[in-house]
Protein backbone atom coordinates (compact mmCIF):
# COMPACT_ATOMS: atom_id res chain seq x y z
CA UNK A 1 0.00 0.00 0.00
CA UNK A 2 1.24 3.43 -1.01
CA UNK A 3 -0.27 6.61 0.33
CA UNK A 4 0.10 9.83 -1.62
CA UNK A 5 -0.66 13.36 -0.49
CA UNK A 6 -0.68 16.30 -2.87
CA UNK A 7 -0.09 19.89 -1.88
CA UNK A 8 0.67 23.22 -3.47
CA UNK A 9 -2.55 23.95 -5.28
CA UNK A 10 -4.28 27.26 -5.11
CA UNK A 11 -5.58 30.23 -7.02
CA UNK A 12 -3.29 31.97 -9.49
CA UNK A 13 -3.66 34.41 -12.32
CA UNK A 14 -3.11 33.41 -15.91
CA UNK A 15 0.58 33.40 -16.70
CA UNK A 16 1.54 32.55 -13.16
CA UNK A 17 3.23 29.48 -11.74
CA UNK A 18 2.62 26.85 -9.12
CA UNK A 19 4.59 23.89 -7.89
CA UNK A 20 2.68 20.86 -6.76
CA UNK A 21 4.19 18.30 -4.45
CA UNK A 22 3.29 14.68 -3.94
CA UNK A 23 4.54 13.11 -0.75
CA UNK A 24 4.57 9.33 -0.65
CA UNK A 25 4.67 6.95 2.25
CA UNK A 26 6.58 3.72 2.42
CA UNK A 27 10.08 2.54 1.78
CA UNK A 28 9.64 1.58 -1.86
CA UNK A 29 8.86 4.92 -3.49
CA UNK A 30 11.79 4.47 -5.83
CA UNK A 31 10.14 1.35 -7.25
CA UNK A 32 7.14 3.25 -8.59
CA UNK A 33 6.48 5.36 -11.61
CA UNK A 34 4.66 8.58 -10.72
CA UNK A 35 2.07 10.37 -12.78
CA UNK A 36 0.11 13.57 -12.52
CA UNK A 37 -3.46 13.68 -13.77
CA UNK A 38 -6.12 16.31 -13.69
CA UNK A 39 -9.87 16.39 -13.75
CA UNK A 40 -11.96 19.43 -14.56
CA UNK A 41 -15.63 19.68 -13.55
CA UNK A 42 -17.75 17.43 -15.72
CA UNK A 43 -14.71 16.00 -17.48
CA UNK A 44 -12.85 12.74 -17.30
CA UNK A 45 -9.53 12.41 -15.57
CA UNK A 46 -6.69 13.01 -18.01
CA UNK A 47 -2.99 12.41 -18.11
CA UNK A 48 -0.74 15.41 -17.53
CA UNK A 49 2.79 14.18 -16.90
CA UNK A 50 4.68 11.17 -15.65
CA UNK A 51 8.15 10.19 -14.58
CA UNK A 52 9.69 6.77 -14.36
CA UNK A 53 10.83 5.29 -11.09
CA UNK A 54 14.44 6.27 -11.58
CA UNK A 55 13.57 9.71 -12.89
CA UNK A 56 15.29 8.92 -16.14
CA UNK A 57 12.32 9.39 -18.47
CA UNK A 58 9.48 11.87 -18.47
CA UNK A 59 6.24 12.10 -20.40
CA UNK A 60 3.93 15.04 -20.99
CA UNK A 61 0.55 15.64 -22.47
CA UNK A 62 0.74 17.84 -25.53
CA UNK A 63 -1.36 20.47 -23.79
CA UNK A 64 1.28 21.08 -21.13
CA UNK A 65 4.49 20.31 -22.96
CA UNK A 66 6.95 23.15 -22.62
CA UNK A 67 5.07 24.64 -19.67
CA UNK A 68 5.05 21.92 -17.03
CA UNK A 69 7.99 20.01 -15.60
CA UNK A 70 7.78 16.82 -13.60
CA UNK A 71 10.54 15.74 -11.26
CA UNK A 72 11.13 13.55 -8.26
CA UNK A 73 13.41 13.24 -5.30
CA UNK A 74 13.46 9.63 -4.24
CA UNK A 75 15.49 10.43 -1.14
CA UNK A 76 12.56 12.56 0.03
CA UNK A 77 9.83 10.25 -1.26
CA UNK A 78 8.41 13.20 -3.14
CA UNK A 79 7.42 14.02 -6.70
CA UNK A 80 6.80 17.48 -8.07
CA UNK A 81 4.96 19.18 -10.86
CA UNK A 82 6.23 22.63 -11.73
CA UNK A 83 3.54 24.47 -13.65
CA UNK A 84 4.48 27.62 -15.53
CA UNK A 85 2.60 29.92 -17.87
CA UNK A 86 -0.67 28.71 -16.44
CA UNK A 87 -3.83 29.11 -18.45
CA UNK A 88 -7.47 29.13 -17.36
CA UNK A 89 -7.91 25.79 -19.11
CA UNK A 90 -5.42 24.29 -16.66
CA UNK A 91 -8.01 24.71 -13.92
CA UNK A 92 -8.74 21.30 -12.43
CA UNK A 93 -8.20 19.06 -9.49
CA UNK A 94 -4.71 17.63 -9.83
CA UNK A 95 -3.93 14.13 -8.65
CA UNK A 96 -0.68 12.33 -8.25
CA UNK A 97 -0.64 8.60 -8.71
CA UNK A 98 1.79 5.73 -8.70
CA UNK A 99 2.16 2.41 -10.43
CA UNK A 100 4.65 -0.40 -10.25
CA UNK A 101 7.54 0.40 -12.53
CA UNK A 102 7.40 -1.21 -15.94
CA UNK A 103 8.61 -0.51 -19.45
CA UNK A 104 5.25 0.53 -20.84
CA UNK A 105 4.93 4.34 -20.94
CA UNK A 106 3.13 5.43 -17.74
CA UNK A 107 0.37 7.49 -19.35
CA UNK A 108 -2.78 5.43 -18.80
CA UNK A 109 -5.10 6.08 -15.88
CA UNK A 110 -6.06 2.43 -15.62
CA UNK A 111 -2.50 1.35 -14.98
CA UNK A 112 -2.09 3.34 -11.78
CA UNK A 113 -2.64 1.61 -8.48
CA UNK A 114 -2.55 4.40 -5.92
CA UNK A 115 -3.96 7.89 -5.95
CA UNK A 116 -3.75 10.96 -3.79
CA UNK A 117 -6.75 12.97 -2.68
CA UNK A 118 -6.17 15.73 -5.19
CA UNK A 119 -5.38 19.41 -4.92
CA UNK A 120 -7.34 22.18 -6.57
CA UNK A 121 -5.64 24.43 -9.08
CA UNK A 122 -7.62 27.42 -10.25
CA UNK A 123 -6.29 29.80 -12.87
CA UNK A 124 -8.12 33.06 -13.26
CA UNK A 125 -8.27 35.02 -16.49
Amino acid sequence: QVQLVESGGGLVQAGGSLRLSCAASGRTFSSYDVGWFRQAPGKERKFVAAITSSGGTTYYADSVKGRFLISRDNAKNTAYLQMNSLKPEDTAVYYCASRGARERPPVRVCEYDYWGQGTQVTVSS
